[in-house]
């Protein structure tokens, strides 16, 4: 395993022990906003483990589809932080 991929592979774990903390989080008070942000960095967590895909396989370009769950979790924290912010 190269110095690249490990660190690769440890950024999707913080961000994966970063959606479960927030989670712990939301479960505990209530606080919604805290569910938008657990599900943001599950999305950064599924980027992550793409990037590592792609990383290891480079006869494909997966830059696409990596980029597709970052923004779908830029979106769900954007919606959190607007819609909920208001209540």
């Amino acid at each position: 395993m190269t110095l690249g991929l490990l660190v690769y592979v440890l950024c999707a774990l913080a961000s994966l022990l970063c959606a479960a903390l927030l989670l712990r989080g939301f479960r505990r008070t209530g606080v919604r906003l805290l569910l938008w942000s657990a599900l943001c960095f599950a999305c950064f967590a599924l980027n992550n483990v793409l990037l590592i895909i792609d990383v290891r396989m480079p006869a494909q370009d997966l830059s696409l589809v990596r980029s597709l769950p970052s923004l779908l979790g830029i979106g769900l924290l954007l919606y959190g932080l607007i819609w909920e912010g208001d209540r």
